[in-house]
């Protein structure tokens, strides 16, 4: 599995740093993930499996390109659960299960204008060095479906230990959703990653039983970063 290459955001709807970056993995069996995407996207797969993954992070910046960011709205932790699928033109993408974050509004317009599906949570991030604590909870689901998760950053990896799966999972520039019916994509411009090694000390989740899908198997394949920063491209509708 190759990452795709990078896109070419000339128009951007939306400017953001993404902060504190923490990749957590695991695969799951096709039919697991199958039916839970729209018509037109198939799972990618890897030896018969599908990645799934859980990121959080601090969401820094967020601004129309034509504005400055807005103190209190424009920071915010966030969390992503997604998966990695093929569009009906065959391009490599992702597709978000649920989207948790922490500020009202910016749940509000993502939802409106792209049908992401976005979720209000109580969401809190503290930093000490190395160590990262992400938590949530939403705030509209009797079950308050959330996280806890505890992570150590290490050292950055090497660019020879970095295998082409290291890459994909952290490597995507093209998002899909559905907007009115219709199959939509959304291209997203960043530079690469700077990835680090990380150890999980705590973690528990029901974000993924919540989106359908069985409790993962196993340890989660981990990777963090520092962040970058991002070009949020118009959305397109596939024909």
């Amino acid at each position: 599995m190759l990452a795709p290459p990078m896109a070419e955001v000339r128009t951007a709807m939306m400017i953001q740093q993404w902060r504190r970056m923490t990749f957590l993995h695991w695969r799951y069996p096709v039919d697991d993930v199958r039916p839970l995407l729209p018509a037109g996207l198939t799972p990618d797969t890897d030896d018969d499996r599908v990645w799934v993954g859980m990121l959080p992070f601090l969401m820094d910046e967020v601004r129309p390109p034509w504005l400055p960011p807005v103190p209190w709205l424009s920071t915010f932790p966030e969390t992503n659960l997604r998966t990695y699928v093929r569009g009906p033109d065959g391009g490599a993408g992702i597709f978000f299960f649920s989207l948790d974050a922490a500020r009202l509004p910016a749940v509000a317009v993502a939802r409106a204008g792209l049908n992401l599906p976005y979720r209000w949570s109580r969401m809190g991030m503290r930093v000490h060095g190395d160590l990262t604590e992400y938590r949530g909870s939403r705030f509209a689901e009797p079950r308050g479906a959330g996280y806890r998760l505890r992570v150590r950053s290490g050292e950055r990896f090497p660019e020879h230990e970095l295998g082409p799966i290291d890459h994909y999972l952290t490597t995507q520039y093209r998002l899909y959703t559905v907007v009115a019916g219709r199959l939509v994509s959304v291209d997203v411009f960043h530079p690469a990653w700077v990835l680090h090694r990380a150890e999980v000390l705590e973690l528990e989740q029901d974000l993924t039983t919540a989106a359908g899908l069985p409790q993962p198997h196993g340890a989660p394949l981990v990777h963090s970063s520092p962040g970058v920063r991002t070009r949020i491209g118009l959305p397109r509708v596939i024909r």
